[in-house]
């Protein structure tokens, strides 16, 4: 994934296929590879698929918000020259693509979320990451997933990495207090943007319960649930995750 990254001025993002864009954006401790599913599937399909790097470490404390990366993808939408883009977001991806769609209506055709931030307070995890207790790492990294053996080493060497960084855990804490901060449970009503929402039954980040309030406070949503899943079902159940979004465009006709 990391060979296929292309660069254009501030923004680093993988694009494959022609057609409708669909931009990806990633969660807080979640790489692009977590999409390495809906990148295989979609360009066959007739789909542009845009992951975009999103930059959590890169900005100064005070610009390292929700509000800024919602402001950076549109950055990325103008520069591009897409139009009629669907948003697809994971986690913290998720509610960046919800307050985007929030600001920026008239760009965004059709939103997905799957596990996402925005409603929930301790969707971004405790406040304070545990440093240098790798177990305990290696714990919260296999609570994501409803199998454990998904938290590859890999993976739980990136968390780990990332919490005994001082500068990213800085970082880390900003973005999750701005997540909080940016609950939207007053704006979702009023968002008549059509959106799937896409949840593993067995979420501990953001439980099932997060779900039904997002497609409950939605106007225009449908919801769809993953079975024996966590929080990332496009990584966990990469195919029921590609059936359930496709088969909801083509209804939607997208």
């Amino acid at each position: 994934m990391e060979n296929n990254l292309r660069e254009e001025g501030k923004f680093k993002f993988v694009e494959e296929g022609e057609g409708t864009p669909i931009i990806i954006l990633h969660g807080l401790m979640g790489g692009l590879s977590n999409f390495e599913g809906v990148l295989d599937f979609f360009p066959k399909h007739g789909y542009k698929v845009v992951l975009l790097q999103l930059p959590l470490y890169e900005l100064s404390l005070l610009k390292t918000s929700v509000a800024t990366f919602a402001k950076y993808l549109k950055e990325f939408v103008d520069q591009k020259g897409y139009k009629e883009i669907i948003l697809l977001g994971n986690s913290l991806g998720g509610h960046i693509a919800l307050l985007c769609t929030k600001l920026y209506p008239e760009s965004v055709k059709a939103l997905v979320i799957t596990g996402s931030s925005g409603l929930y307070e301790s969707a971004m995890g405790e406040s304070y990451p545990k440093r240098g207790d790798y177990e305990y790492i290696r714990k919260k990294a296999e609570n994501v997933f409803y199998d454990p053996k998904i938290a590859t080493k890999e993976i739980v060497d990136d968390v780990f990495e990332t919490v005994n960084d001082r500068n990213k855990l800085i970082k880390t804490l900003a973005i999750a207090k701005s997540a909080i901060r940016h609950n939207m449970s007053k704006d979702l009503p009023k968002m008549k943007t059509p959106t799937c929402i896409i949840w593993g039954r067995n979420d501990n980040v953001t439980p099932p319960e997060v779900a039904e309030d997002f497609h409950r406070l939605l106007p225009d949503s449908d919801l769809y649930w993953i079975e024996k899943c966590g929080h990332a079902a496009m990584m966990e159940h990469p195919d029921a995750f590609n059936e359930i979004l496709y088969r909801w465009l083509t209804a939607r006709q997208y």
